[in-house]
């Protein structure tokens, strides 16, 4: 049986992480996408913890517990606030999947600390270009002035294949100030600063029905990462949500990847 889940604060400097601790066995980070919190992981993690792993959510500054400075910030900064929570964790290296925005932070982190990543999972990974109008909608979405019958409209585009319906969490659960915070923290990093994951294997997990990522787009890492360190999956029957779309393949697909990884030196 999985350890139960607990809760804890992880601090460097002036700032604390708020960190959801749930198995025991190899490392698992999970870093969500953006404007939402680790909660969204929910159902994943119990399932990876099941399987075996221990999987650790840090909370981005500005939600939950979760606080520091949220301005003049760079990817840099809160790829440091994940190496704080594995270095605490004292079991790393660890495999890091970041949803959306949370793989950017991932990339971050195995550019800057290699020795804290074992392998890296780009989960519903956007392409390099993306229409603004896309982007126009996305706004939609996490606009709570907004009417809901609106926004439900919205996430349908930019979030969840066609018969999967936003479920209510996805209405709520959005932190205006940490989205204003880490759109200008992309802004004002560096894409070569990142772009290439340092050097760790790559598992580029892409929905078959993401608009964030055309399906002409679907070799994209592969050639720009390399081929010997990129496995491509993508799952169907869903688009960018993909964790509450297809929770179950979610987790074979990276528990799969995650098997075939080289053991990492104690």
């Amino acid at each position: 049986m999985a350890d139960a889940r607990s809760r804890r604060i992880v601090t460097h400097g002036e700032v604390r992480i708020d960190v959801i601790d749930e198995g025991s066995g190899p490392l698992l980070v999970l870093l969500p996408s953006a404007a939402r919190d680790s909660e969204d992981f929910d159902e994943v993690a119990a399932a990876f913890a099941r399987a075996g792993l221990r999987v650790l959510r840090p909370q981005p500054r500005g939600m939950g517990r979760s606080s520091g400075p949220l301005d003049g910030l760079t990817l840099h900064e809160y790829a440091a606030d994940v190496a704080a929570v594995v270095e605490d964790a004292g079991c790393g290296p660890a495999v890091v999947l970041g949803h959306a925005f949370g793989q950017w932070v991932a990339r971050t982190l195995a550019s800057d600390r290699p020795d804290l990543v074992r392998g890296v999972v780009l989960a519903a990974a956007a392409a390099k270009s993306i229409p603004p109008a896309l982007r126009e909608t996305q706004a939609k979405c996490i606009d709570m002035s907004l009417p809901d019958a609106e926004r439900i409209a919205a996430l349908r585009v930019c979030f969840f294949a066609p018969g999967h319906e936003p479920p209510p969490s996805w209405l709520a659960g959005w932190h205006m100030a940490s989205h204003r915070s880490q759109r200008a923290a992309t802004a004002a990093t560096k894409q070569e600063e990142w772009w290439e994951a340092g050097t760790a294997p790559v598992l580029d997990l892409q929905a078959a029905q993401d608009p964030w990522r055309p399906r002409e787009t679907v070799d994209d890492f592969h050639h720009d990462l390399g081929g010997d360190r990129v496995t491509v999956v993508v799952l169907p029957d869903c688009s960018h949500a993909m964790l509450p779309e297809q929770p179950d393949k979610v987790v074979r697909a990276v528990l799969d990847w995650i098997r075939a990884l080289p053991v990492s030196d104690p």
